[in-house]
């Protein structure tokens, strides 16, 4: 039901040269089946969580297109096995430092005299340092012999089986030689 009621009001206006009263009278109509404030509140409150809620899930549904988009744009895959080849080894040749002497190592022998085979080591070894680096093929092969009790043992890389060869005849022409370990590579 609707109520009405009168409002009056007495309004004064006062200007430089005079003073005079209005009275003004209006008709107000006050509804009872409006919506009170805290009920529009709770309403206004509602309506942005939904549409919150209602955003979070199109951005949920949006992000899960995409995903599915991606994992059936993604080309197959096939797994083919091969044997594993060999790879050439790698090889590091350092030249040959012909300022100091390969070195000499000296293990005690059992039994005889270790000064005269120690002595006849360092021998060998100068004589085969001075055989290689004298020879002109054979100084820049970057070829290391070391000699313990008479036995000599070549490392080093050279490019060719004739090259290794030939170091190991060399070698094998030194006075002192007894036997040789051949450990040079061929690459």
């Amino acid at each position: 039901m609707a109520e009405r009621e009168a409002e009056h009001r007495r309004i004064v206006v006062e200007t430089p040269n005079a003073r005079r009263e209005v009275e003004h009278t209006e008709a107000v109509r006050h509804s009872d089946n409006g919506i009170s404030g805290a009920a529009l509140a709770a309403i206004v409150v509602g309506v942005i969580a939904l549409a919150a809620i209602l955003i979070l899930f199109m951005m949920n549904q949006q992000q899960a297109t995409n995903d599915n988009l991606a994992a059936q744009q993604q080309p197959n895959t096939t797994i083919v096995e091969q044997p594993a080849q060999q790879q050439p080894p790698v090889i590091v040749q350092q030249p040959a430092t012909t300022t100091q002497p390969a070195p000499v190592i000296i293990n005690p022998a059992t039994g005889g005299s270790t000064a005269t085979s120690t002595s006849d080591d360092v021998n060998v070894q100068a004589a085969i340092d001075k055989k290689l680096s004298d020879d002109s093929t054979l100084s820049g092969l970057g070829i290391t012999a070391t000699v313990l009790n008479g036995k000599v043992t070549l490392m080093g890389v050279v490019k060719t089986e004739a090259l290794k060869a030939q170091v190991e005849r060399a070698v094998r022409n030194v006075k002192g030689v007894k036997s040789i370990d051949n450990q040079i590579s061929v690459g």
